[in-house]
């Protein structure tokens, strides 16, 4: 889950990617996202700052959340997706490729609406199609696929955006959008690729769900310490509802989820759980805060709508797409 921003009118969304505001868009723009990993509700000032620049009302008056979401929506969302998730992979494991696959294709899509709304044109088709090539072909060829995958569509890419105006008309701001086409396929595809490398290990299955089990805990911890103790913000200029509070009930839970689940799950020696946890904290609280720098930039709340209390695909992905690449690297190094 990730802190969104929200601007006062749909112009201002067009002209954040080109020339952010100087401060962030600390003046005009305020977090309402949920709390994930380091994620964490700090009480806002008093004042102006606690009404929403749209409305001219509370937030907490319209999500009913200090997290600022529909918290039972958000809920039962994430229990039906978790027993979803865990129920494919005990019992028909590849079929969670093919749910990562069409997630990391919906989750593309959500990223290259919102940065062509943005005015910045990155190629959809071959980032869409390519993205998918480079998911999928781990699952044959292993990293050697993804690796070259990544290479040709970056590649193709590159070319598509070149001549997109024709062969007569030179690019605007190419350096930019191809430079963005990479990134946000390194982001999603190339990350997301790591958990079917990781789900093709030996106790893949098992290896994944400890991945997703630890990223949970994180979230709930810093959740939970968050909105009952979080006094003192992390990165207020990107992420105000974020707390140390928060990051340190994500470091607990996510220490003991990974404990646990590395010592039942993997009968496996339990500092590996330690490591696991420390690591994945960290890696998903950057996650967060880039996507939400991300979204401040763009001048948007969510990347998408598809899950209700979550927002789109792609903001629940923000903090496990790191995540399954370290797990990968954790699990497959000290197993």
């Amino acid at each position: 889950m990730s802190d969104g921003t929200i601007v006062a009118d749909n112009a201002a969304a067009t002209g954040a990617a080109e020339e952010p505001p100087a401060n962030g868009g600390a003046d005009t723009m305020r977090e309402q996202g949920k709390d994930v990993g380091a994620s964490a509700a700090v009480p806002p000032a008093a004042g102006p700052a606690e009404t929403d620049s749209v409305v001219g009302q509370p937030a907490s008056a319209r999500s009913g959340s200090r997290a600022g979401r529909n918290l039972p929506a958000a809920l039962a969302v994430g229990f039906g997706l978790g027993l979803s998730l865990i129920a494919i992979l005990l019992f028909v494991p590849k079929v969670f490729i093919g749910v990562v696959g069409a997630a990391v294709g919906v989750a593309t899509w959500e990223v290259a609406k919102r940065l062509r709304e943005a005015e910045v044109l990155v190629p959809r088709i071959p980032l869409i199609l390519g993205g998918q090539a480079v998911f999928w072909l781990g699952w044959p060829y292993g990293a050697s696929g993804v690796a070259g995958a990544f290479a040709a569509t970056a590649l193709i890419g590159m070319v598509w955006r070149l001549f997109d105006r024709g062969l007569h008309t030179a690019p605007r701001n190419f350096l930019r959008d191809a430079a963005i086409t990479v990134f946000t396929l390194a982001w999603i595809p190339l990350l997301a690729s790591f958990a079917t490398l990781l789900l093709l290990e030996p106790d893949g299955n098992l290896r994944v769900l400890t991945f997703m089990i630890v990223v949970v805990c994180s979230d709930v911890g810093g959740y939970v310490a968050g909105v009952l103790f979080g006094k003192h913000a992390m990165v207020p200029a990107i992420s105000p509802k974020k707390s140390w509070e928060g990051f340190c009930g994500s470091l607990v839970f996510s220490v003991i989820g990974g404990l646990l689940t590395v010592t039942l799950l993997l009968d496996a020696d339990s500092m590996i759980g330690v490591v696991l946890g420390v690591g994945l904290v960290v890696v998903a609280t950057c996650g967060d805060l880039i996507e939400s720098q991300i979204k401040r930039e763009l001048g948007i709340k969510d990347m998408g709508t598809l899950l209700p209390g979550h927002g789109g695909i792609m903001d629940r992905l923000d903090s496990m797409l790191p995540s399954a690449f370290v797990s990968w690297l954790v699990l497959s190094t000290l197993l």
